[in-house]
């Protein structure tokens, strides 16, 4: 049993409660109507069925549980990864042996990589992030030492990252900016002339950029797929991906929440002290994992069936949720981001008690910065449950709107 007067590192007590435990705080003791059965949409977890040719390759690679796997993974699966990239991107070329990297889920690799380069002993040592924001850009900040500050992508500039509206002064210390994009919680997709700006101060200023793409592959038309930031960064002429790394996984693209599996790409510099770090850090993938990963990579029939499921759960939701409470299509990933006509921690509480439809408060989602908690007043209403449960999720919440 642990001694509470034990030294532990003071920068622990800087975390936040993760929002599910607030969740599960704000709805303690809370019980929908027997009636009516319960439907998760808080938590964006993909519940779409693993697709069976990355389950039998997993089996058929269980001979790989007997080896230590390399941290730089195997060839293969770099090369599979370059060569989806160079598909995906329509990229010139990526160099699959430096400019690669496995890593066990896009969460491990976001939170690890500012390790490797905050330099907390530097003045000032700051880590940007979007706001709302995945709760995980903020506690790698803060673990590496790093002071951790907002830019707000608020409903009024249709969610863009206004990255030349920061003050000048604002970007002294900056050592990493996280982007995501598709953006959770609001889908917003960054443009070229966003990508230009943030390319541009990241000359200026001298910091890293790390651009979380888990959502990449839920999009709505199939001519025109989200812009990734390796993408941006070729058609700007920018050589080597100059400062940039880009985090994907197959998660959401291919239903393996519980593979643990994606890349990290981008700059072979940044890449080089990345798995340095991750050779102590113990981050190697295990092969069957790895080949599992090769199977996903290589095929896209599966990715767009996906795509078509989410497809007609926002053809039957949106419309629905929308005429009660503005929730827009976003251009990508699987959230709708609603806005609420009552504080949205009490919406999401009484929407459980009243009607056992669970969804995620936007407040909890973001922080207050430059005056606002731009998640105030909206909730995150995750597609993930099947297209039946959705529907039925989305006539209950109208129905609750409806009588308030």
């Amino acid at each position: 049993m642990l001694n509470d007067a034990l030294p532990a590192t003071p920068r622990l007590a800087l975390l936040q409660p993760y929002p599910f435990e607030r969740l599960k705080e704000l709805t303690a003791g809370v019980t929908g109507p027997a009636h009516l059965p319960p439907v998760r949409l808080s938590i964006g977890e993909p519940q779409h069925a693993t697709p069976q040719l990355i389950k039998d390759a997993l089996v058929g690679a269980l001979d790989g549980l007997s080896v230590y796997p390399t941290t730089a993974g195997i060839d293969a699966l770099r090369e599979c990864i370059a060569d989806w990239l160079q598909r995906r991107y329509r990229l010139a070329r990526v160099d699959a042996a430096t400019q690669v990297l496995p890593v066990n889920g896009s969460r491990e690799a976001l939170f690890s990589f500012a390790q490797s380069v905050i330099d907390a002993s530097r003045p000032g040592a700051k880590v940007l992030a979007p706001n709302p924001f995945y709760q995980i850009y903020e506690g790698a900040a803060l673990l590496a030492g790093a002071a951790i500050g907002f830019y707000n992508q608020l409903p009024e500039d249709g969610f863009a990252c206004n990255f030349d509206r920061i003050p000048s002064a604002d970007w002294a210390g900056v050592q990493l900016v996280y982007v995501c994009s598709p953006a959770n919680p609001c889908g917003k997709v960054m443009t070229l002339d966003e990508w230009r700006t943030l390319f541009e101060l990241a000359d200026r200023h001298g910091f890293v950029i790390a651009s979380d793409e888990c959502y990449s592959e839920i999009y709505f038309d199939e001519s025109a797929p989200p812009l990734g930031g390796l993408e941006a960064a070729q058609a700007l002429g920018r050589q080597g991906f100059e400062r940039l790394v880009v985090f994907s996984s197959l998660s959401k693209r291919s239903n393996v929440p519980g593979l643990r599996s994606g890349f990290v790409a981008g700059d072979a510099r940044l890449l080089k002290r990345f798995l340095l770090y991750r050779t102590y850090h113990g981050g190697a993938m295990g092969l069957a994992v790895q080949r599992a990963s090769i199977a996903a990579w290589r095929d896209e029939s599966h990715v767009r069936d996906n795509r078509d499921q989410y497809r007609a759960k926002f053809a039957a939701v949106q419309p629905v949720i929308d005429a009660v409470m503005p929730a827009p299509l976003p251009d990508a990933s699987f959230y709708l981001w609603a806005r609420t006509p009552l504080p949205d921690d009490e919406f999401a509480r009484r929407l459980l008690a009243e009607y056992n439809v669970a969804v995620l408060p936007g407040s909890y989602l973001a922080r207050t910065a430059h005056g606002i908690n731009p998640g105030a007043g909206f909730v995150r209403i995750a597609l993930v449950a099947p297209a039946g449960e959705c529907s039925e999720a989305a006539e209950r919440i109208a129905q609750f709107c409806r009588a308030l």
